[in-house]
C-alpha cells in the first residue's frame, strides 16, 4: 500500500508540475514569409513556440526569459540564426543547442549567466558568429582541456567579457583557428596569459575594451596588444583614458608588430598623450588613423612632436570629437609635416565651423575630404577652399553635407578649378532654389543634393553626372534637364505624382523613387527607359486600379521576367485607395470581373437589354400590344369626351339614345346597305332609326370621336361583314371601337351579318372577343335566295330591337 501510494502521488506531483510549463509556452505569431520571427520586446518569460515551420532566423532578444530548457528548443531544427541577447538568462541546459546542427549565429550577450559550459557548442559545426559579451561569468569555461570553443572550428566572429571577467588563460580559445572580428570586454581584466590570443591568425578586426588595465596593469596590455599586432589587423581600442606617457607605453607593441590602423573609440584624450603617441608610433607602418565619440583635453600643442616620422600615414578619420576648449585650439599647422603627406581626412561632427586656408595649403595629397556635419557657412567654406583659387587639385572627393551652406551657386564657383573632382557631396543643407546655370568641374560625375529644400530643378545640373542623389527634397517634377550620361538617380521622399521623363536618360540603370505620391505607373512608363534594371517605387500613394494592379503582378509577380527588376520588398507596395483596400499589398489585391472590365461588362449589358428590347418590341407587335394600347387610349379618351357632353346636354340626367343601331360597313357594300338594309328597317313599322356615317356623322369632328359618339348613342351596332369589310380601315377601327365595348360587359351590343360567307378565321386574331362571339353566338347570314329573304329581315328586325337570341 505504501508503495502504491508513493506511485499515485509521484503521478499527481508530475503532472501538476507539467501543466503549468504548457500554460507557460507562449506562441509568437510575427513570423514573414522569409522565416524570420520577430519576437523581441515580448516580455515572454520562456522560450515560445511560433506559427511557421522550418524557420530560419529567431529574435528572442529583450524578453524576460530566464532558462533555456532541453526541449525549448527541440522544434527549431532549421534555425540559421538565433537572437538571444538582453534576456535575464542564468541557465541553458548542457544539450538546448544540440539538435542546431545548422546553426550559423548565435547572440547569448547581456544575460546573467555566471558560467559557460562548454557543452554548449559541442554539437554546433556550422556556427560562424558568437556573442558572449556581457554576463557575469569571470572566466571562459573550466579550463584546462575543456576548451570552450574547442568544436567551433568555423567561427569567424567572436565577442567575449564583462564587468566580471577576471582572466584569460591559455588554451581557453583553443579550437578557434582564424577570425574576421573579435572583441574583448576586460575593462577589470586581472590576469592574461601571454599567448591566449596568439595564436588566433590572420586576425581582421579586433575590439579591445581595457580602461582599467591601461590605468593600472600596462604590462597586461602590453601582452594583450603583442598577441593580436599583426599588419593586416584593424586595431580598435575603446574606453580608454590616455592621458599620461605611462597608458601610451603599450603602444610600442603594435609599432613593433608594424600594425597599419588604429582606432580609438570613446576615449578621453591630452596633448600630452597625443604627443607622445606620434613619439612611440615614430617610424611605424601607421596608415590609418582614426578617433571616435572622444573627448579632447587641449589646445593642440603639438610641437614636440614636430621631429617623429609617421610618413605612411595617408587617412585620418575623426568623427564625433568634443574640443573642451574650443576657442584655446590653436591649428593644425605645428603638425604640417603630417598634413602633407596625408591623402584622406575625415572630420565628421566635430564642430568645425573653418578649416584656414593656410591649412588647405598643405594638403597638396589631398584626394578625399570629407568636413560634414560641422558648422560651416558660405563664408567659412570659401575660407577653407581658398576662395577657389585652385588649391586641392588632387581632389576627387569632397563632402560638406549637414552644415549651414546656402547658395549652390556659391559652392560651384569654388569647386570649379578643382579639375579632378568626380564626387561632390553638399545634401543636408539650407538650400531653397537651384539657379540657372552653373560651372561645375569638367569631369564631375556624383552629385549629392538630398535632404534641403529644393523645389525645382534647373539646367543647373552638370550634364557630366552619372549618379545624382536628388531625394528628400520638395520636388513636384523633374521633366526639365535631360541628363545623357546619368546611370543612377535617387529622387526618395520628394512629392513626385509620376516617373520622369525617360527620354531624358537615355543611361540611366538605377531609379530610387520611394515615398513620393506617385499613384501609379505602366509599361509604357518604363518603356521610356532603355537600360533601366533596377527600380525602387514603393511607400507612394497607389491607386489599385485594375491596369495597375494587373501590371504589377504581371510584369513582377512571377508571370514574366524583364529587364527591370523591383529592388524593394513587396511589403513596400501597399493601396492608399480605394478605399476598400487601403493598406493591401499590391501583388495580394483581388478584384472583380466587374471593376475590371467594367466598359466591357456594361457594353454586354447594353447590348443584353438592346436585344430584350427588340425581342420585347417583337413579342408586343406578336400580341398586338401597341394596337390594344392606341385603341385603350381611343376609347378612354372618348369616353371621357362622350361623358363631359352629356353632362352639358342633360344637366344631370343621361342624354337618351337616338339611334337603334349603328351600322359598319364597307364603302364597296354601300349599294347593299343603302338599296336593302336601310328601306327594310327604317321603312319598318314600327321604324327602326340606324345611323350611317355618310348621312349622321358631325362634319368637322374627328371621325375616331364620330364612330365612338355614334356607338354610344346607338342601341346595337350593326356589321355588315364581308371580304370588303375585313380590308377596310375604318370598318376595322369600328370594329376596333365596338370590340371595347364589348369588354365594358355589353355582349348584346353587336349584331353580326355576314353579306357574304366568311370565316371566323379572316376576323383578325387580336379581335378575340368578336372571333369568340361568331364561335359562340348565332349570326345572319345574308341569303342568295329571294325565298328566305324576308324571313333574314324579320330576324335582323327582332334583333335591333332586343329580341330573344338569334
Amino acid at each position: 500500500m505504501g508503495s502504491l501510494a508513493m506511485l499515485v502521488l509521484l503521478f499527481f506531483s508530475q503532472g501538476q508540475s507539467s501543466t503549468p510549463e504548457v500554460e507557460k509556452r507562449a506562441t509568437c505569431d510575427q513570423c514573414d514569409e522569409r522565416l524570420f520571427c520577430n519576437c523581441s520586446s515580448r516580455n515572454y518569460r520562456h522560450v515560445p513556440t511560433v506559427t511557421v515551420t522550418e524557420v530560419v532566423t529567431l529574435d528572442l532578444s529583450f524578453n524576460d526569459i530566464t532558462s533555456v530548457a532541453e526541449d525549448d528548443l527541440r522544434e527549431y531544427t532549421w534555425l540559421r540564426t538565433l537572437d538571444l541577447r538582453s534576456n535575464r538568462i542564468q541557465s541553458i541546459h548542457e544539450w538546448a543547442f544540440h539538435l542546431l546542427q545548422g546553426l550559423e549565429s548565435l547572440d547569448m550577450s547581456y544575460n546573467q549567466l555566471a558560467a559557460l559550459n562548454p557543452a554548449w557548442f559541442s554539437k554546433l559545426p556550422s556556427l560562424q558568429h558568437l556573442n558572449l559579451l556581457g554576463s557575469c561569468y569571470r572566466t571562459l569555461g573550466p579550463g584546462g582541456t575543456l576548451s570552450l570553443f574547442r568544436s567551433l572550428t568555423r567561427l569567424r566572429i567572436l565577442g567575449f567579457g564583462n564587468p566580471a571577467l577576471e582572466e584569460v588563460r591559455r588554451g581557453d580559445l583553443a579550437g578557434v583557428r582564424q577570425l574576421d572580428q573579435l572583441e574583448v570586454y576586460g575593462n577589470n581584466l586581472k590576469r592574461y596569459d601571454p599567448g591566449s590570443l596568439g595564436d588566433l591568425w590572420p586576425l581582421g578586426v579586433v575590439t579591445l575594451r581595457l580602461r582599467g588595465p591601461f590605468q593600472d596593469n600596462t604590462t597586461l596590455v602590453s601582452s594583450i596588444l603583442r598577441d593580436v599586432s599583426h599588419s593586416e589587423t584593424f586595431l580598435v581600442v575603446a574606453d580608454v583614458l590616455l592621458s599620461e606617457k605611462t597608458s601610451i607605453a603599450p603602444f610600442r607593441e603594435t609599432n613593433q608588430g608594424r600594425v597599419r590602423s588604429i582606432m580609438f573609440q570613446n576615449a578621453t584624450l591630452t596633448d600630452e598623450a597625443i604627443v607622445h603617441f606620434m613619439e612611440v608610433m615614430d617610424g611605424a607602418s601607421l596608415e590609418f588613423l582614426g578617433v571616435e565619440d572622444a573627448t579632447f583635453h587641449g589646445t593642440g600643442s603639438w610641437k614636440p612632436a614636430r621631429r617623429t616620422h609617421l610618413d605612411n600615414l595617408d587617412t585620418v578619420y575623426f568623427r564625433n570629437i568634443e574640443v573642451m576648449n574650443v576657442y584655446k585650439f590653436t591649428s593644425f599647422l605645428p603638425v604640417g609635416f603630417l598634413l602633407k603627406n596625408l591623402r584622406q581626412i575625415s572630420i565628421i561632427n566635430c564642430k568645425v565651423y573653418v578649416m584656414p586656408c593656410l591649412t588647405s595649403l598643405l594638403l597638396t595629397q589631398m584626394v578625399y575630404l570629407d568636413l560634414s556635419g560641422n558648422l560651416l557657412t558660405d563664408l567659412t567654406l570659401t575660407e577653407s577652399l581658398c576662395h577657389g583659387i585652385g588649391i586641392l587639385r588632387n581632389l576627387r572627393v569632397l563632402n560638406v553635407s549637414d552644415n549651414a551652406l546656402k547658395s549652390i551657386s556659391l559652392i560651384s564657383r569654388l569647386v570649379t578649378r578643382l579639375d579632378k573632382l568626380v564626387h561632390l557631396d553638399i545634401s543636408q543643407n539650407a538650400y531653397t532654389s537651384m539657379p540657372p546655370t552653373c560651372s561645375w568641374p569638367q569631369i564631375l560625375t556624383h552629385l549629392n543634393l538630398s535632404g534641403a529644400k529644393l523645389r525645382r530643378v534647373t539646367p543647373c545640373l552638370p550634364p557630366t553626372l552619372e549618379i545624382l542623389d536628388l531625394g528628400h527634397n520638395d520636388l513636384t517634377a523633374f521633366h526639365s534637364v535631360a541628363l545623357p550620361a546619368l546611370r543612377e538617380l535617387h529622387l526618395s521622399g520628394n512629392k513626385l505624382m509620376s516617373l520622369p521623363h525617360g527620354w531624358l536618360f537615355p543611361s540611366l540603370e538605377v531609379l530610387l523613387i520611394q515615398s513620393n505620391t506617385l499613384n501609379m505607373f505602366g509599361p509604357l512608363d518604363l518603356r521610356r527607359y532603355r537600360r533601366l534594371r533596377a527600380l525602387q517605387a514603393g511607400q507612394n500613394r497607389f491607386v489599385c486600379s485594375c491596369e495597375f494592379v494587373n501590371f504589377m503582378v504581371w510584369r513582377w509577380g512571377g508571370a514574366v521576367e524583364g529587364s527591370v527588376e523591383l529592388t524593394d520588398r513587396w511589403d513596400n507596395y501597399l493601396c492608399d485607395s480605394p478605399l476598400p483596400l487601403q493598406g493591401q499589398r499590391v501583388d495580394r489585391v483581388q478584384l472583380s470581373p466587374f471593376q475590371c472590365h467594367r466598359l466591357l461588362l456594361v457594353s454586354s449589358l447594353c447590348g443584353c437589354m438592346l436585344a430584350s428590347g427588340i425581342l420585347f418590341v417583337i413579342l408586343l407587335w406578336k400580341i398586338h400590344a401597341v394596337w390594344y394600347v392606341r385603341m385603350m387610349w381611343a376609347w378612354l379618351k372618348a369616353k371621357r369626351n362622350s361623358g363631359n357632353q352629356k353632362r352639358r346636354d342633360a344637366a344631370g340626367n343621361a342624354e337618351p339614345l337616338c339611334y337603334d343601331a349603328f351600322v359598319s360597313y364597307s364603302e364597296q357594300d354601300a349599294e347593299w346597305v343603302e338599296e336593302f338594309l336601310v328601306p327594310e328597317l327604317e321603312d319598318s313599322q314600327p321604324a327602326l332609326s340606324l345611323c350611317l356615317h355618310k348621312r349622321d356623322f358631325l362634319p368637322g369632328h374627328w371621325i375616331i370621336d364620330n364612330i365612338i359618339h355614334a356607338m354610344e348613342r346607338s342601341r346595337r351596332s350593326l356589321f355588315v361583314l364581308s371580304e370588303h369589310f375585313v380590308h377596310s380601315e375604318w370598318c376595322r377601327y369600328e370594329l376596333d371601337f365596338s370590340h371595347f365595348r364589348l369588354f365594358d360587359g355589353d355582349s348584346e351590343a353587336a349584331i353580326l351579318v355576314l353579306l357574304e360567307p366568311i370565316s371566323k378565321d379572316d376576323v383578325p386574331k387580336r379581335f378575340c372577343k368578336l372571333r369568340k362571339l361568331m364561335s359562340s353566338r348565332t349570326y345572319l347570314e345574308w341569303p342568295q335566295e329571294d325565298e328566305r329573304r324576308a324571313e333574314f329581315w324579320r330576324n335582323l328586325r327582332l334583333a335591333v330591337r332586343g329580341g330573344d337570341e338569334l
